[in-house]
């Protein structure tokens, strides 16, 4: 087979909750074996492929007999831990029929938050796919609360294509797709760009067993395509759906395409916008927002208005406007009780008050990211 798409060597495929069960507890074991044939499909066409897969708090809530996704931390944990080993020993079965290996990654978000640990799992994956093997990927919901958990597998999986650096996102579940439903009420097939327009189109969910819908999947995708990759939504339901987009070029598959945005960042600002948890938020005024923006210039201590939070010198902190919207993100060169005190200062009042002081840039550009 041939794929339409030579560009394209490494992929990240989602699969949501809905589309890997029958209802609450029940897999269904035929589709995601299909799943498993196109996977090896794609891996004999020289595509690596990663999963992320949900589906472990929703079968147990099966086990545990619960009809709707718990409140309780404790017991969705308890559900998690359950049905993690039940959805490995699937994907293992389904691989394990085309000569395949898989393996369980359990991840947290603060195990991808520090630099250091950051790597370590970026390096632990590529050595995965090195020896071939299947990286069957989910959130370590067992154990995750509320400060080191990703919020849901769109998320996620947006994360692992950006920091493996992967060509191309596929979100498979019940969604055919972003319908235009303020319009034609028809599936909208390439988004160039996300716009607001865009956003207003998604909505929650209402299952049962699933967190996220629409909303965290356009969130998703905002996130993957400023790293280089598309991003593909499309139901699960089309037999060959994912084999198809590759090598049918007769009749595409159904869903919506997010292009890659044009304005890519660099490995270093990814890990700055997307897996840091910022410490605290400074706020700016019009000028120098325009001047970040447009210019590229870094933080001048002139254009702070106000300071939230109590974080050190060297702490990841984000940037907001006058409107209190966040537009930026980087690594201080300040500790917030430092920055109170030559807030607002032009660079000479600075060194006439603080002569030790260095630099009077708040935010080097080479550490600022524009989100």
């Amino acid at each position: 087979m041939e794929s339409v798409h030579q560009d394209i060597q490494r992929i990240v495929v989602k699969f949501g909750t809905g589309i890997l069960t029958k209802g609450i507890g029940e897999l269904d074991t035929n589709r995601i074996f299909h799943f498993c044939d196109q996977i090896a499909a794609l891996r004999k066409m020289g595509i690596e492929v990663l999963v992320v897969s949900s589906g472990s708090i929703g079968l147990g809530m099966g086990q545990l007999k619960l009809n709707k996704r718990p409140t309780e931390l404790a017991t969705s944990q308890a559900c998690a831990a359950i049905g993690q080993s039940i959805l490995m020993n699937i994907w293992r079965d389904g691989l394990a029929r085309h000569d395949l290996t898989v393996a369980q990654v359990l991840l947290t978000h603060d195990a991808v938050r520090g630099r250091a640990r950051h790597l370590n799992a970026r390096d632990m994956i590529e050595t995965l796919l090195s020896r071939g093997v299947i990286p069957i990927i989910n959130e370590n919901d067992s154990v995750s609360v509320k400060e080191i958990e990703f919020g849901d597998n769109d998320t996620l999986s947006a994360l692992v294509t950006s920091f493996t650096k992967s060509d191309q996102l596929f979100i498979v579940s019940t969604a055919p797709g972003l319908i235009d439903m303020q319009g034609s009420g028809k599936i909208i097939p390439v988004v160039e760009k996300i716009t607001q327009k865009i956003s207003d189109m998604a909505g929650g969910t209402d299952s049962p067993t699933a967190v996220g819908g629409m909303e965290s999947k356009i969130s998703a995708a905002r996130l993957a395509t400023r790293s280089g990759a598309g991003v593909f939504i499309t139901t699960g339901r089309r037999e060959n759906g994912l084999l198809d987009w590759f090598i049918n070029k007769e009749s595409p598959v159904p869903g919506t395409q997010f292009l890659p945005s044009g304005t890519q960042i660099d490995s270093h600002k990814r890990w700055l916008a997307f897996f840091e948890s910022p410490s605290g938020t400074i706020q700016v005024d019009a000028g120098a927002r325009k001047a970040m923006e447009n210019q590229g210039s870094s933080l001048l201590a002139i254009g702070i208005i106000a300071i939230k939070g109590n974080f050190k010198k060297k702490a990841v902190i984000n940037v907001a406007d006058t409107k209190g919207e966040i537009f930026a993100r980087g690594v201080t060169q300040f500790g917030s009780r430092q920055l109170k005190a030559i807030q607002g200062m032009d660079s000479k009042e600075i060194k006439s008050k603080f002569p030790k002081c260095s630099s009077p840039e708040v935010l080097h550009r080479d550490a600022l990211v524009i989100l």
